[in-house]
This record gives structure tokens, sequence and C-alpha cells, in this order.
């Protein structure tokens, strides 16, 4: 039934929206931990500054990121033009280029979870693991990153669920070029425009039922985390 109602062009939409969100959500764990911690635990007096820059997509509106991005990306910008200086391609209207503007517009939503989760464990936890001799690093993987799980499985959950949302930044960067860089939520639009209702509502409803999903899991876990806690 559900092969029927969904064209070759939309389950590669489907493959391509997937592999987005997983490669960003990574990109965004290996990059968002170590700032979140920084931010954790810095006293500088400019952190402010620091968290509006990560901040600054929950308000921007996504076409104006997009636009940014897509000069950046472009032959004549910095990083497009660093790129075919290197004897690559610019980075506009491809996969890649799809990949930096996710990681730049989902950062907060991994960032802020795991700074929240690293400022709630306090300072005693890691001053008894010094006095056990144990190094920064061991601290942060014995210590820290275990008291935090609920904190990485929420920024795993929204970073992951943002991906797949998005619309204005994916469609500015990486156009809509079936099989390259069409997502999903480009592909319901175009079923939208063509009035292609029961097609859209496939989609759309998919969606709504994983987002769903995903939210549920992260507030079930997070409630047995916290009675695992207190006990």
């Amino acid at each position: 039934m559900v092969s029927r109602m969904l064209s070759e062009q939309d389950i590669s939409a489907l493959i391509i929206t997937l592999k987005l969100a997983g490669i960003s959500t990574l990109l965004l764990l290996i990059i968002g931990t170590p700032v979140a911690w920084w931010l954790s635990r810095t006293k500088n007096r400019f952190k402010f500054f620091f968290e509006a820059i990560i901040a600054l997509p929950l308000v921007l509106p996504p076409t104006v990121l997009g636009f940014y991005l897509l000069i950046a990306l472009g032959p004549n910008g910095p990083i497009g033009g660093l790129m075919q200086w290197l004897g690559g391609q610019p980075l506009a209207f491809t996969f890649t280029g799809l990949i930096i503007g996710s990681v730049f517009y989902s950062m907060p939503f991994v960032i802020q979870p795991l700074q929240g989760a690293f400022s709630n464990i306090g300072k005693r936890p890691l001053e008894a693991a010094a006095t056990l001799r144990a190094g920064p690093l061991d601290r942060f993987f014995s210590v820290a990153v275990p008291l935090a799980q609920s904190g990485f499985l929420t920024a795993i959950v929204l970073g992951f669920a943002h991906t797949i949302g998005e619309f204005g930044v994916v469609l500015m960067i990486g156009g809509n070029i079936p099989g390259q860089t069409q997502v999903l939520s480009i592909a319901i639009y175009d079923h939208v425009e063509a009035l292609e209702y029961s097609k859209a509502h496939w989609l759309s409803g998919g969606l709504l039922l994983l987002s769903f999903l995903m939210l549920l899991s992260v507030y079930a876990l997070n409630r047995r985390f916290s009675a695992l806690l207190r006990n």
C-alpha cells in the first residue's frame, strides 16, 4: 500500500533526508560536545557573545541563514571560492552543502541541551574524581558524560528531528534536485503545489508520527534517568 502511494522520487527524498539527519547529528555531537562543555565551565566574560551566536538560528529566519550560506558556498563566496582554488567544486546545490547548512541551523538544538546537562552536574563529582587522580579527559569521559546522558539523548533526538523538518535552509542551499538535494519537506511542498494531497498526506503523516515518537522517547527516557538518579 505504502509503496503504491510513494514514488521512487519520494523514497529517494526519504533516504536523502535520513542520511542528512544522521550525518548532521553525528557532526553536531562531535563539534557541539566540546563547545557545550567549555560554555558550561568557562568564566569568560564574553561567554554571552558565543551563546548568542549559537542561539542565532532559533530566531533568524531560515531563508536569511540559507541565503548567506548560499553566498558563502557559491563560486564567488569564501568557502566555494576556496574549494575551486583547491581544484574542487563549489558546495552550493550539493549534498555536502546541505550538511553544512544543517549543522549551522541545528546547532542550538544540540549544544544547548548538552550545555544544560553539563552545568547540572556541578563541581563535586568532578572534584571527587580529581582527588582520585583522574585526569581531565578521564573525568570528562568517566564522570561528566555518564551523568549527562539525558542531555546527550535530548540533543541527538532534537538535532535529528530538527534536521528532518528543515525546509528554508535546505531549499536555499541545495535547491530541489531529485535524487541529490531533494528532501522530504521539499517533496511535500512539491506534492501540495501539484494538488497531490494524498501523497502529501502520506509523507506529512509519516513525519508527524516519527517526530511524535522521537519526542515521546526523549520524555520517557529522561523520566527514567531522573528516577535512577534520585534512587
